[in-house]
């Protein structure tokens, strides 16, 4: 399954040139949507090491579809490796996101639910809920496996465009199916473009094609301890940038706000724009006769 993932998106790197919309937030959702028929792929990664444990690096492979206007459907296969343990495939997801007004509002909300089938080994760190902490990614990634977690988890995404701004909020309410209370969470960011209009000719790394901006995100307890006690907070800034032909890379060093947190945590993402399927195929087709 990786070595076809890894054969497919080499092969569609060169067939489409298409500009990628990303901006360059890890962990907050904003209200854009995958445009309808269009696939995206992405690699999101985390690296941490808690006090008390090895270095860890957590993977997240993105498969991002457009269903409809209004809903954009993503699928994740998550992995990690942890120095002088293992190097291990920790679950999936499956999630979906559903803007209920079409038209540009001064805030806009956007409703999320997703599926996880993940184990406790898992370090990709997509949020921080409920008394997540340092302690939780310094134990044994190999004897944590044993651990199954399946969860759904929902989010309110608010987010609004403001004079090149892009501000958005994010809710964070997660349950384990079987057991355990609700868990909840926040995420903020901001980010803008360093400069608003683009120029003709301008290169590959106009300004224009830069985004800078900042996240903050952390736990909120869960049902029976709701409230910031014992809970881990981080805080950094975020830098993107994207071609014209749908490549997007962006970075992000993580910084803990108090003891419950590791001190550091630095993402990298890498994204590909695709663009619509229905147009690929065609060509491929074409080119078949």
């Amino acid at each position: 399954m990786l070595r076809f993932l890894i054969i497919m998106i080499f092969n569609l790197l060169p067939a489409l040139s298409v500009t990628a919309q990303e901006l360059p937030y890890f962990v907050t959702y904003s209200h854009h949507m995958e445009e309808p028929g269009s696939l995206e792929l992405e690699t999101k990664s985390a690296t941490a090491k808690p006090v008390d444990g090895n270095r860890f690096l957590g993977t997240a492979l993105e498969i991002e579809y457009g269903t409809l206007a209004w809903w954009t459907t993503e699928f994740y296969l998550e992995g990690q490796a942890t120095g002088n343990e293992s190097t291990t495939f920790t679950g999936f997801r499956v999630e979906n996101r559903m803007r209920p007004m079409f038209t540009e509002h001064w805030i806009n909300p956007v409703l999320y639910f997703e599926f996880e089938n993940i184990n406790g080994a898992n370090r990709s760190l997509r949020e921080v809920v409920g008394h997540d902490g340092a302690g939780d990614l310094a134990g044994n990634a190999g004897a944590a496996r044993a651990e199954k977690k399946r969860e759904v988890e929902l989010k309110l995404i608010l987010s609004s465009n403001a004079k090149g701004w892009n501000f958005s909020e994010n809710i964070i309410a997660e349950k384990n199916i079987k057991h355990a209370p609700w868990e909840f969470g926040y995420a903020l960011a901001a980010s803008r473009p360093l400069r608003l209009a683009g120029i003709a000719h301008a290169g590959i790394f106009a300004l224009q094609d830069f985004a800078a901006g900042a996240e903050l995100y952390g736990g909120l307890g869960d049902k029976d301890s709701f409230g910031l006690h014992e809970t881990s907070h981080y805080f950094g800034p975020t830098v993107g940038w994207s071609s014209a032909h749908g490549v997007t890379a962006s970075f992000s060093p993580n910084f803990g706000l108090n003891d419950h947190s590791v001190a550091r945590i630095y993402r990298i993402g890498l994204a590909y724009e695709v663009g619509q399927l229905s147009r690929f195929f065609s060509r491929r087709g074409q080119r078949v006769q």
